[in-house]
């Protein structure tokens, strides 16, 4: 039906023409019985008229064949069918955003622990954190009270790598108490026979000593690190309030002391390597 109502248009369109155009020869002829500068622009003015007047009418009857033409058509493309969704977003838009998707380029997750090296799981585990103290009998050392250095001071082999790269990935300070002199002595070649001051680059002066448990909870809260480890669960807690981090050393099942409070058996356990030691 849409065709043969463009069909009556076009023939309608042709007679008008037909028409207008002998109208237009008799006014010619009548121009130039009478013809002067002003009929002549007349009959000028009068053809742009006429031709714009053409050229508008038949303006649609080519669109809407174009556009006849273009809906018979099949389509080529392999594009998608627009649909308007509720929200008057298309279909075919939000289809052609998705597929870098679907094509498998996707967010990965951080990689497994395994796949890290120590120091990058070094500075994963420190969350950012730039400064810690650590106590250093029962974490580092073999000894586990202060009576015990007066006779020997021993690194612990199973920490040796993390407490070197820890040394060099923040600032680091050891805390021990001790009974004299001598154990001091003992303690510091403990640790420079296993090049934490050489390798690891760690100052002898970051090496603080105490004779008390509340000079230790003291040196900690004075230097204000971003982490402090510690075997006492009496000292976590004191210090819990004024501490970002804290992880305690403690055995397996040990009560939680606070939401800061990490805990692990071993300071290499909480940065990932196994409790016999060496990297994984």
């Amino acid at each position: 039906m849409g065709e043969s109502i463009a069909e009556e248009l076009v023939q309608l369109l042709r007679g008008f023409s037909a028409s207008l155009t002998l109208k237009f020869s008799h006014l010619i002829a009548f121009f130039l019985r009478y013809k002067n500068a002003s009929s002549a622009g007349a009959i000028a003015g009068f053809a742009i008229a006429l031709v714009c007047t053409w050229k508008y009418l038949k303006t649609p009857s080519r669109q809407r064949n174009k556009i006849n033409d273009k809906r018979d058509a099949p389509s080529s493309s392999n594009a998608p069918p627009m649909e308007t969704t509720a929200e008057g977003t298309s279909t075919a838009i939000a289809k052609s955003l998705t597929q870098p998707i679907q094509r498998g380029v996707v967010i990965r997750d951080s990689p497994p622990a395994t796949q890290l090296t120590l120091a990058q799981m070094v500075r994963r585990q420190l969350q950012g954190g730039r400064k810690m103290t650590c106590q250093l009998v029962g974490v580092i050392l073999e000894e586990s009270t202060s009576e015990d250095l007066q006779k020997h001071a021993v690194v612990r082999p199973a920490v040796v790598d993390v407490l070197l790269e820890v040394a060099r990935s923040c600032d680091l300070y050891l805390l021990a108490r001790v009974l004299d002199d001598e154990s001091e002595a003992l303690v510091l070649a403990a640790l420079d026979a296993v090049g934490v001051f050489t390798v690891g680059g760690l100052n002898r002066n970051k090496v603080l000593f105490c004779s008390t448990e509340a000079g230790r909870t003291s040196f900690v809260r004075q230097l204000e690190p971003d982490w402090h480890v510690d075997v006492s669960s009496e000292t976590i807690s004191q210090l819990a309030r004024f501490i970002r981090h804290q992880l305690h050393i403690a055995p397996a099942g040990a009560a939680p002391i606070a939401t800061n409070v990490f805990g692990a058996e071993s300071l290499e356990c909480y940065f990932g390597l196994p409790a016999s030691g060496g990297f994984i």
